[in-house]
């Protein structure tokens, strides 16, 4: 099947279907701006047939036996091993991501997957005791009945699969809206890929739509208790809040700027292969990318000089072809975004020992340095190809250097000594740190998430269970209470 002429479709009540909206979206291949597919928006009106069909199928789906429930997720792997081919040209022609990209985030995509399965059986009640004799204290854990799920442009099969399949595993009925750039793979591959492997109509509803037409409705809806947002933080704060104005709670995976150290004990040949990855894996357009590379004075000189060689033989082009390495932003308002943050640094005094090129959608890596401290590049998520490499004296400069920001999602800490690095990890305020390793990583059982304006609450593993069920607590009483009235 063509994806994008076969699912350039709303998936509603178990119908594939187009919008109703008065305009489309256009799906363009940002590499050569090819138009892959035109999608009718969906209005407000079918956001609510969204909710109220996700309604009404969810009581039976979470009565469900979970063993029954997981064979879906099961299945749903097989699914995309047998398409894995059609669906890694799909997210290179969507994203202009390129083949290791795709090949890394279908992989993580089948590991969340098979968590899904495990998730089904994890949703453990309690008995509790009671200070009144008699009394038996019985805690349930209960879905929390519809979940919205935003998803993001830049991992989008994976990131809406991480959130939609715990949900569905645990009992929850989702109604999933992509993000406008990735329609197919972030929404209507989703939906397909789950409707082949045996999920029962109703349960998920994928909307293709824009702020621009529906507004707050996704968020507002009375029918969702909780909102997965994945996304930048100045959306995700105004997703909090139209969501605390409802009494939903808001799951919030927001942007980063992380750092990654390097300290004077450091293997620097490992540190620098890990920067490099951390910084340009899918062209820096990764929450977890590490934006500011921290390094020792004392070993600044070499480890910028490796630094610099080795991004000089990284590729720029066709994502299609396997030897790229960066291809195309996600579309030209981000590629003269961050050429404009990249020429605001250089006027603001930092030196580019590298500077690279801007061809339409393709925007080259630039290596900064002597970058000043009062810079704006310093504190923002620049979501493109561009290094900050800021020496510093000794581990407590890098530690404050480190904090420096008003975000908190991860970062890394290279050293010779474990113990150090994990010392030091401790004191980096985010939500996740990696000694000896990239900072961008994720798996399927581990806290993710972060700190500051970097979100609110954890996914993966057991925090799936607390972000997508609630507890009701039921107490029996065995014998008669004696009342004081």
């Amino acid at each position: 099947m063509s994806y994008f002429t076969d699912l350039a479709l709303q998936y509603i009540d178990g119908e594939w279907r187009p919008g109703n909206g008065s305009w489309d979206i256009i799906d363009f291949n940002p590499y050569d701006g090819e138009k892959l597919a035109a999608i009718t928006v969906a209005t407000t009106e079918e956001i609510d047939l969204a909710y109220r069909s996700a309604a009404r199928e969810q009581p039976a789906w979470a009565a469900t036996n979970p063993y029954s429930r997981r064979i879906v997720f099961e299945r749903a792997i097989r699914v995309i091993e047998d398409r894995e081919q059609e669906i890694t040209e799909a997210i290179i022609a969507e994203l202009g991501g390129t083949r290791l990209k795709a090949a890394f985030e279908l992989h993580l995509t089948k590991e969340f997957l098979r968590e899904a399965i495990q998730l089904a059986l994890r949703a453990e009640g309690r008995i509790m005791p009671s200070p009144v004799d008699g009394k038996e204290n019985r805690v349930y854990r209960l879905p929390v009945g519809v979940v919205g799920v935003i998803s993001p442009f830049n991992f989008p099969f994976l990131l809406s699969l991480k959130s939609v399949a715990p949900a569905l595993a645990l009992g929850n009925a989702v109604v999933l809206k992509p993000h406008q750039n990735t329609p197919v793979c972030g929404g209507a591959l989703v939906a397909k890929v789950l409707e082949t492997a045996g999920l029962p109509p109703g349960l998920l509803n994928v909307v293709i739509t824009d702020i621009a037409e529906v507004g707050d409705a996704l968020i507002e809806h009375p029918v969702p208790k909780v909102i997965s947002f994945t996304g930048s933080d100045r959306v995700g704060r105004h997703v909090a809040t139209v969501a605390a104005n409802g009494f939903k709670k808001a799951v919030l995976e927001l942007g980063g700027n992380s750092p990654l150290l390097v300290l004077d004990d450091a293997d620097l040949d490992y540190a620098v292969d890990a920067a490099v990855f951390s910084r340009f894996v899918h062209q820096g357009q990764v929450c977890m990318a590490a934006n500011r590379i921290i390094v020792d004075r004392a070993v600044e000189r070499e480890f910028t000089e490796k630094f610099v060689a080795k991004v000089g033989t990284l590729r720029v082009g066709d994502p299609r072809e396997p030897t790229t390495h960066i291809g195309p932003l996600i579309n030209s308002g981000r590629a003269e975004s961050v050429t404009a943050v990249v020429d605001q640094a250089v006027a603001e005094g930092a030196t580019a020992l590298v500077r690279g090129r801007t061809d339409g959608n393709l925007v080259a890596p630039t290596v900064l340095t002597d970058v000043p401290a009062d810079a704006a590049v310093l504190r923002q998520e620049v979501f493109g190809p561009v290094a900050l490499i800021i020496p510093v004296d000794g581990e407590e400069e890098a530690v404050r250097a480190a904090n420096d920001t008003p975000y908190g999602l991860g970062g890394a800490v290279h050293t010779g000594n474990t113990e150090r690095g994990v010392a030091v990890a401790r004191r980096i305020e985010t939500g996740m740190v990696h000694v000896n390793d990239a900072t961008v990583a994720d798996e399927p059982i581990v806290p993710f998430g972060g700190e500051k304006n970097s979100g609110l609450g954890r996914l993966n593993g057991e925090q799936m269970v607390e972000a997508f069920t609630t507890t009701k607590w039921i107490s029996v009483q065995h014998g008669r209470s004696a009342f004081p009235f």
